[in-house]
């Protein structure tokens, strides 16, 4: 791995987290070139590894996604040993990422209390599902938990219809955001005092943070929001609209894209009608215009719709799966995908970094590594030798599995 011209060359991440949350935060933080030392549990490692198929080789695609520029120590931290091997890991480590349940990481003696004795300098994230206190702390709880209790899945799919999540772990995934970004602002904190702190972010927390308009109707307004399918609550028309073939995305969030949409429609006369001239006005004939937009654009294909509106500058977009959204050329563009080679498995495709920095640009950098790919070299770094390596791996106290071994696939 490359760091020479990354945003944070030399910072070193002690990562104890699993699953999406905590594995997305430090795989940001890993792509903008800091070292991110994964712990995991011997023999299993992280849940997400069997999350499949698909499998490259022995490990799911799911953790394929989330781990890159990551090196993997598999430490039994149950084992006084290995909590020991741990706490001096991190003495040398600038942030420690965690999602144990709360409790947890104190019962090992590796909690913040315990670790900035030796590294006052540390800045600790926590990442829960419901915070480290409060009558909830102690539940497990996963993405799809939390967006039922937190609201999100109240709001989401057809009205009258069954609840339904969203199709990507989006609370999770805003979660290790939100560890990111308190990470970088107490990073800045310590530049500037040389103080470390504790960083505290959970899933329900960030869900309620992320539920923008439809809390503040509710807190200011006093309205509850009800699923809306693609449509939204408070701008007419924005949704899905059946076409020949399938299905076209239109949308006016103000009034004069409205009657660009309505023009290019061949109606400009909605944009004079009482029932239509103002958002506010379609907010109450919402009924009306949809269904009048829905007998327009069954009669044309997707790509007619698309192709026409874009010309207009109305705001249009075809409702693509994955294989149509990595041939369409603007993602293409993009650049965002690139090649990964492993040692054992060859090369693979990823999803590359969203930031774009001009000075210091984030990395490819390396496939997501395998089950204690980077024991020995890691625990060597710490002063322990070959032979005590061997006794700790003997006593699964810790596992080394090179890149190019033999590999079992998971169950």
């Amino acid at each position: 791995m490359n760091y020479s011209n990354t945003a944070l060359k030399g910072l070193r991440i002690v990562d104890f987290s699993r699953v999406v949350a905590g594995p997305f935060s430090t795989m940001i933080l890993g792509d903008m070139g800091a070292e991110v030392i994964k712990i995991e549990r011997p023999g299993t490692g992280d849940d997400s590894r069997g999350w499949g198929p698909p499998f490259l080789g022995e490990v799911s695609s799911y953790f394929m996604g989330l781990n890159r520029n990551k090196k993997s120590v598999a430490i039994d931290l149950g084992t006084p040993e290995g909590a020991s091997i741990a706490r001096e890991l991190v003495r040398s480590a600038d942030v420690v990422v965690e999602s144990f349940r709360p409790g947890v990481m104190k019962r090992l003696g590796l909690d913040y209390e315990t670790l900035r004795l030796t590294n006052p300098s540390l800045i600790y994230c926590a990442i829960s599902a419901f915070g480290q206190d409060g009558p909830y702390h102690e539940r497990p709880g996963y993405d799809l938990m939390v967006s039922a209790l937190g609201g999100l899945m109240s709001v989401t799919g057809p009205p009258q219809g069954e609840p339904v999540k969203v199709g990507v772990a989006v609370i999770d995934v805003c979660t290790g955001l939100h560890a990111a970004l308190g990470v970088l602002s107490a990073l800045h904190h310590r530049t500037v005092t040389g103080e470390g702190q504790r960083v505290d972010v959970s899933l329900l927390s960030t869900e309620l943070a992320m539920l923008i308009n439809t809390a503040s109707e509710y807190l200011i307004g006093g309205s509850v929001a009800k699923p809306q399918g693609s449509a939204h609550a408070n701008v007419v028309p924005y949704q899905a609209f059946p076409t020949e073939d399938g299905w076209v995305l239109l949308g006016s969030p103000n009034d004069k894209l409205f009657r660009v949409l309505a023009a290019a429609l061949g109606r400009p006369e909605w944009g004079t009608d009482p029932r239509f001239i103002t958002n506010g006005e379609r907010v109450k004939h919402r009924d009306e215009i949809v269904a009048q937009i829905s007998a327009i654009t069954c009669t044309q294909t997707t790509a007619h719709w698309v192709e026409l509106l874009s010309s207009t500058g109305a705001p249009v977009a075809p409702i693509n799966r994955m294989d149509a959204v990595f041939e369409d050329p603007h993602v293409r563009h993009l650049d965002q995908v690139a090649e990964v080679d492993h040692p054992m498995f060859g090369k693979h495709k990823v999803v590359t970094s969203a930031l774009r920095l001009s000075a210091t640009p984030p990395i490819v950098g390396d496939a997501a590594p395998r089950l204690g790919e980077h024991t020995k070299q890691v625990l060597t770094e710490l002063g322990i030798t070959n032979d005590r390596i061997d006794e700790l791996v003997d006593h699964c106290v810790v596992e080394f599995r090179p890149a190019d071994e033999e590999f079992t696939l998971v169950d």
